[in-house]
């Protein structure tokens, strides 16, 4: 096994890559493992990140990010940690037949989302096309006055369509499976917003054209853009095996500095409990860098020695 590094950061999204640009022009020993399946991917093409007038796609701002972390000399590494562990100081991070020693983790592993009942080869052609949309405060804006479904029930499903119609006044609240989970509070709240409500199941969903098809007991229901609002996944796993505080659903808690309750170890992005956008993901990477780098200038020297 190498030495260990100062820091090895876990998941190249936007948060991991601004992390290793501050460790890395920090002078310090920065390795990114990365398992390539970052959301901020698959975002077909976003007007709400600051700097790039008339859009960016997400691909090519990782791309970017990752061009300009290697310029400082931080490798990143195509695989997935399985384990981590804490070995006296450090962390040992294994996977895909490697094994990785460092004196900090930054975890910048991300969720993933749920996915509504749409075939997975048509999944990402209706993303590309804005038929099928995750992020209504990414994009909210791109749907103004036109028809949308949310699907999902519930109170976060509520929530969303209450969000949304304040882009369009055609919002329909589409349950996923059955009947509708709503108190009467609810049900008021969206009849005085004007969200239609239809029951469920909605399978499938299929694009056409320009619209998205709906199946529904009412009959097959055509928009122009469909909101999951299915809640999803957090890769919080790495830091539960530390025994990390997370909240009930799976984000770990993390204070002022996105420390968390494990020492030496850092989240930032949307594994942590936040808003869930780029620009907020930056900006607690680089708070967590920081911190890091204050960290471990309490343990160990990080003067810079002369050039020979």
């Amino acid at each position: 096994m190498d030495g260990p590094m100062d820091c090895l950061v876990i998941g190249a999204g936007p948060a991991g890559l601004t992390a290793a640009i501050y460790l890395a022009r920090f002078h310090l020993r920065t390795l990114i493992v990365d398992a390539g399946n970052s959301r901020a991917a698959m975002i077909p093409h976003t007007r709400n990140h600051a700097g790039f007038p008339g859009g960016i796609s997400g691909s090519e701002l990782l791309a970017r990010m990752r061009e300009q972390a290697t310029e400082f000399g931080v490798e990143v590494r195509h695989g997935t940690i399985d384990r981590l562990q804490k070995e006296g100081e450090l962390f040992v991070a294994t996977g895909n037949g490697v094994e990785i020693a460092a004196r900090s983790v930054l975890l910048a592993t991300g969720v993933v989302n749920r996915c509504p009942p749409i075939d997975p080869d048509l999944h990402d052609a209706a993303l590309a096309r804005g038929l099928l949309r995750y992020c209504p405060i990414c994009d909210g804006y791109e749907v103004t006055d036109r028809r949308v479904a949310v699907i999902g029930s519930g109170d976060h499903a509520v929530r969303e369509a209450l969000f949304l119609r304040m882009y369009t006044p055609d919002v329909t609240l589409v349950s996923p499976d059955g009947g509708h989970a709503l108190s009467v509070e609810e049900r008021a709240k969206l009849q005085e917003a004007g969200v239609s409500v239809v029951d469920g199941p909605c399978t499938p969903i299929r694009p056409d054209d320009d619209r998205i098809l709906v199946t529904t007991p009412e009959g097959e229901l055509a928009f122009d853009t469909a909101y999951p609002a299915l809640g999803s996944v957090i890769r919080s796993e790495l830091a539960l095996m530390l025994g990390a505080n997370a909240t009930k659903d799976g984000c770990l808690v993390v204070d002022d500095h996105q420390r968390t309750s494990v020492s030496g170890l850092y989240a930032a992005g949307d594994v942590a409990k936040g808003l869930d956008q780029i620009s907020h993901a930056m900006g607690e990477a680089g708070v967590a860098a920081t911190a890091i780098r204050n960290d471990l200038a309490q343990a160990i020297p990080l003067w810079r020695t002369a050039r020979s």
